[in-house]
């Protein structure tokens, strides 16, 4: 049986991102856990904001178009998502709403797929409000998002300076979910 190819990418753009960390461990425990991972930073896919005159005079923008092959090949998505004033970050859903337009690849690079919500933040609630918001978008979307999601806290704790983990707790969470993400797609592939 192949291997379940996942896409795997944080909300945010910043370097340091507690999201980037956090996502860079998923993809690793997937890749661990039997996936194949293409592990994309959404810096390198800028895009302008999204507006529907831009769209019917342009068409797609190219690196929309670009990771939107990429997420057609993908039998699964790991998104790890910042929380701003309680959602998600601007960057992540003005890719999500470019991404669900049509162009580049027949159909939809959402539906039928599985997905996996995590977040990271130095606050309390880890980012939890704002994957209420992203598993709502991803499920009216079409995705299966698995029922698991972990919303880490005071994530200045949970990395060290190298952003290794230095919470195993946490670690071991994450593994899990990244194996139960694995374990259905490839069901569901199979």
């Amino acid at each position: 049986m192949k291997k379940p190819r996942i896409v795997a990418f944080a909300g945010s753009t910043r370097s340091d991102s507690f999201n980037k960390k956090l996502i860079k461990h998923v993809a690793k425990a997937a890749e661990e856990a039997g996936a194949e991972v293409t592990l994309v930073d959404l810096r390198d896919y800028r895009m302008p904001l999204y507006d529907g005159d831009l769209e019917a005079d342009s068409g797609l923008p190219e690196k929309a178009a670009e990771l939107k092959v990429l997420l057609s090949e993908a039998d699964a998505l790991a998104i790890s998502s910042p929380e701003y004033n309680g959602s998600l970050s601007a960057v992540l859903k003005n890719s999500i709403d470019w991404l669900s337009r049509p162009g580049a690849v027949e159909g939809s690079v959402f539906a039928k797929k599985v997905g996996l919500i995590v977040s990271a933040s130095p606050g309390a609630l880890g980012g939890l409000r704002g994957l209420v918001h992203l598993r709502s978008i991803l499920t009216n979307l079409g995705v299966f998002v698995i029922p698991g999601q972990r919303a880490v806290g005071s994530a200045q704790t949970v990395f060290d300076a190298n952003g290794d983990w230095s919470d195993q707790g946490v670690r071991a969470q994450i593994e899990s979910l990244a194996a139960e993400l694995v374990s259905v797609a490839g069901r569901l592939k199979g």
